[in-house]
C-alpha cells in the first residue's frame, strides 16, 4: 500500500517514516460494492478494515447499531481479542478499505505503541460496561 496513503490515515498519525513503511508491507487497499458483506457476526476474526472513503453499516442481531466512515474502523476487538465478530458490517456505498491481516495488526500494535493505544480505546469504547453487581 502507498506510503503516502497511510500518513493521511487519523489511526497512523504520528508515526514514523519507517513505522509507515513497515505498516505500508502489511495493509492493502480494497475497494468494494455496496451491499458486500465484510465482517459476519459470530464469525472468526481473521482481518481488521479501515474505511478509507465511502461508508459501512455496523449491525448486531440485525440492528443498526453504527454508520462508519472514513477513518473509522472495525474488526479489531475479535482481532485484538481472539474473540469471533460481534456484529455484521456491510457496505453501505462503494468502500475503499485498508485490510490488515490478524496477525500483522497484534503485531503492529505490539511494535507501535500509538497505535495500540488508540486500538485500545476503540475497544473501550465498543465494549458493553458491565452493569453494576452483575458478574463480568
Amino acid at each position: 500500500m502507498e506510503e503516502s496513503k497511510l500518513k493521511a490515515v487519523g489511526l497512523f498519525a504520528g508515526l514514523s517514516r519507517r513505522e509507515i513503511r513497515r505498516l505500508s508491507s502489511v495493509t492493502d487497499e480494497v475497494v468494494v460494492a455496496p451491499g458486500t458483506r465484510l465482517i459476519h457476526e459470530g464469525s472468526f476474526a481473521h482481518e481488521f478494515l479501515l474505511i478509507e472513503a465511502g461508508t459501512a453499516d455496523v449491525r448486531r442481531g440485525g440492528e443498526l447499531l453504527a454508520q462508519l466512515g472514513p477513518g473509522d474502523f472495525a474488526g479489531e476487538i475479535g482481532v485484538m481479542q481472539s474473540a469471533r465478530r460481534n456484529a455484521t458490517v456491510t457496505a453501505s456505498s462503494e468502500l475503499t478499505v485498508i485490510v490488515m491481516t490478524a496477525r500483522d495488526l497484534r503485531q503492529i500494535a505490539n511494535d507501535m505503541p500509538s497505535v495500540a493505544a488508540q486500538i485500545d480505546a476503540a475497544i473501550a469504547a465498543r465494549s458493553p460496561t458491565p452493569r453494576a453487581g452483575k458478574p463480568d
